[in-house]
């Protein structure tokens, strides 16, 4: 049971296309606890969640608010490339929308209750805001919220100065740990409202705090959720949402209706004698018999006026135009024509997109060179970060490199001068020898960034020859002692 006593509050997740999904719910929660949306302390919501709960706190049509995201999926499904193709521009399309659906004084209602999730570019942190000091400012954080970087665009739109990106990137799931706050996700998981897929897998995937079920239902379900499927599978999405509500709100003695899983009859009116509300009755029957697209069964369980939207915006046109191009031979050439249209349209939108940015393009400008030097500036550190690791190893090599064959500079006799030499020197064969040996270890030393500075005496170098005694021969050279003989 759950307890009506404490506060509670609401989340829905992000989810793309399908938040189609989320409109069942909000639909179902509004219908058969309307206390529970009243009472709520806060709704929160991120991404496409967060159109559900700004429409769910302000009261805006759920109808229109559905109908809404199948017109969207079907102008994004008329492109070859869907919501990529360049002439697609869904930020533009979300503001319409919001701007059309929300009555004027939303940001009222929203005030204090409303919750929406932000991911902010400084520093990639999670940030709830749930103040609003106008409509525009409102469809704004519900701009940024929804906003994916490269799929939406390159330049992350602001909010009070600030730049924030879609808010299902740090936190897909606001609040979730807490108890007594009501989870809406339309992946299979351990939601409180979705899908209870049949599936015997027991991995599970956390995607930004999101629980999400291992299995092919949910894979089916992560790619449309940015690439969206046929009109008749949102619908039922739409219905599968208001399905697991009204499961959720049975399973905690929530319902106000003893059944309402049955379909609900529309009210009739009071008739005088029970003979005319049976001749009414069986006139509904024959109506519905006619007409079997209004008694539709995939939305029997649908409140009506969200059902009536949902079909309407279900209808293909019937135009000349549409018959034509989706004859079979029209949509060949159209496939064959890609590679020369699709340049020209795209040049076509850059301008038209260039045009519309004019007005923020100093913003956008200045904000573009802030990053691109906290870029270079996080790119030097790490240089000399790692420079700084390799540095002082090398240097004490140099260093060591030096004491060990560096000679002294003191002033040394012609006696002393063969026990001052290093082994290096005494065992060559030469003086010649000696002294390229010498020279080859400046060369390197000069390399490594230090210079050896050897300080010979002048007479240092000078070979002095002892005199002979008597009893040798003259003519035979003497070497000093422990040199070999040249």
């Amino acid at each position: 049971m759950f307890p009506r006593e404490t506060k509670w509050n609401i989340s829905f997740a992000g989810c793309g296309f399908l938040g189609v999904y989320h409109i069942g719910v909000a639909s179902c929660l509004r219908e058969h606890a309307p206390f529970l949306v009243a009472n709520a302390t806060h709704i929160y919501g991120a991404s496409a969640g967060a159109l559900t709960a700004t429409a769910l706190v302000t009261g805006a049509c759920l109808g229109e608010a559905g109908a809404n995201i199948i017109e969207v999926s079907k102008e994004a499904r008329k492109r070859f490339l869907s919501p990529l193709h360049p002439s697609f521009n869904l930020v533009k399309t979300i503001r319409g929308c919001l701007l059309k659906t929300l009555p004027a004084d939303c940001h009222e209602h929203a005030n204090g209750r409303l919750g929406i999730s932000l991911t902010r570019v400084s520093d990639g942190e999670n940030v709830i805001i749930s103040h609003f000091s106008s409509k525009d400012e409102l469809i704004q954080a519900n701009v940024c919220s929804t906003f994916i970087p490269v799929y939406c665009g390159l330049i992350p739109p602001t909010l009070q100065g600030v730049r924030y990106v879609d808010g299902g990137i740090s936190d897909n799931l606001s609040l979730y740990e807490l108890k007594n706050t009501i989870t809406v996700s339309p992946f299979s998981g351990e939601s409180d409202i979705c899908p209870q897929d049949s599936s015997t897998n027991i991995h599970e995937l956390r995607v930004t705090n999101t629980s999400i079920q291992f299995n092919l239902r949910n894979l089916y379900r992560l790619s449309k959720a940015l690439f969206p499927p046929e009109p008749m599978v949102l619908r039922e999405m739409c219905k599968q949402g208001y399905r697991d509500g009204l499961r959720f709100l049975r399973r905690n003695g929530l319902l106000n209706q003893p059944n309402p899983l049955l379909a609900l009859p529309p009210s009739a009116p009071k008739e005088e004698n029970a003979e005319e509300a049976v001749v009414v009755r069986e006139r509904t029957r024959e109506q519905d018999h006619l007409q079997p697209h209004a008694g539709d069964r995939i939305l029997e369980h649908l409140p009506a006026r969200l059902n009536e939207a949902l079909l309407e915006a279900c209808v293909e046109p019937k135009d000349l135009m549409t018959t034509l191009s989706n004859m079979l031979p029209v949509r060949l050439a159209t496939a064959m024509m890609v590679p020369y249209t699709l340049p020209l349209e795209s040049a076509v939108s850059f301008t038209i997109r260039l045009l519309e940015w004019l007005p923020d393009v100093p913003e956008d400008i200045r904000w573009m060179k802030e990053q691109t030097g906290t870029i270079c500036q996080y790119l030097m550190m790490r240089a000399k970060r790692k420079l700084g690791d390799h540095l002082p190893s090398r240097l004490s090599e140099q260093v060591e490199l030096r004491r060990a064959q560096s000679l002294p500079s003191v002033p040394l006799s012609c006696a002393t001068y063969s026990e001052a030499l290093p082994n290096w020197v005494r065992n060559n064969l030469s003086l010649g020898d000696a002294l390229a040996k010498w020279e080859e270890c400046q060369r390197q030393l000069l390399l490594g960034l230090f210079c050896t500075n050897v300080a010979f005496p002048p007479d240092a170098l000078r070979m002095r020859v002892p005199a002979s005694p008597a009893s040798e021969d003259p003519a035979t050279p003497q070497h000093p002692p422990g040199l070999p003989p040249c």
